[in-house]
């Protein structure tokens, strides 16, 4: 019963809305500083990994292990991943557009700057990030899911039944 309140209701698809666009505007806003900055990701990968040491750490040993072999080495590529990262589910949680999608990417990036020992905004961001998840479709009804969701569903069902058609055809 909440679930079907959550997902279909068209009042909480409003307060979601506010919700989608708030974290959005975080994101966009953390992005479109770091595009603009010329964001280095290495100094604050070298951050994380240090604390993984000492009496009490703040980050686990398996994340510190992953950021020393893979994030650190490939630190370049992580710094763009995270400055455009940010500014795409930023730009796309505000337009209500791959809603869903963008806030998974979202709350990947929240995980992995927690994982980090970052605490900032990003607790509350998985917070409200889980309920844009919940809702499914609900968090982008006043957005542009609204369209462009229902267009891309009628394309792939079209686009399957002509290769169904054609697969049967070549078989026979």
């Amino acid at each position: 019963m909440m679930m079907d309140f959550i997902r279909n209701n068209k009042v909480v698809a409003g307060v979601l809305a506010f919700i989608r666009i708030y974290i959005g505007y975080a994101w966009l806003s953390a992005g479109l500083g770091k595009v603009t900055a010329g964001f280095d990701a290495s100094g604050f990968i070298q951050g994380a990994i240090a604390g993984a040491g000492g009496d009490n750490p703040t980050v686990q040993a398996w994340w510190a292990a992953f950021l020393q072999k893979v994030a650190l080495p490939g630190a370049d590529v992580f710094s763009i991943l995270v400055a455009w990262g940010e500014v795409l589910v930023g730009t796309a949680l505000i337009l209500g557009i791959f809603t869903n999608f963008a806030a998974l990417m979202g709350i990947t990036m929240n995980f992995a700057f927690l994982f980090s020992g970052t605490v900032s905004t990003n607790a509350q961001m998985v917070l409200l990030t889980f309920f844009l998840l919940v809702a499914g479709f609900n968090a982008g009804r006043y957005g542009l899911d609204r369209w462009v969701l229902p267009f891309l569903k009628a394309k792939t069902t079209r686009f399957t039944r002509k290769n169904k058609h054609h697969k049967e055809v070549a078989v026979a």
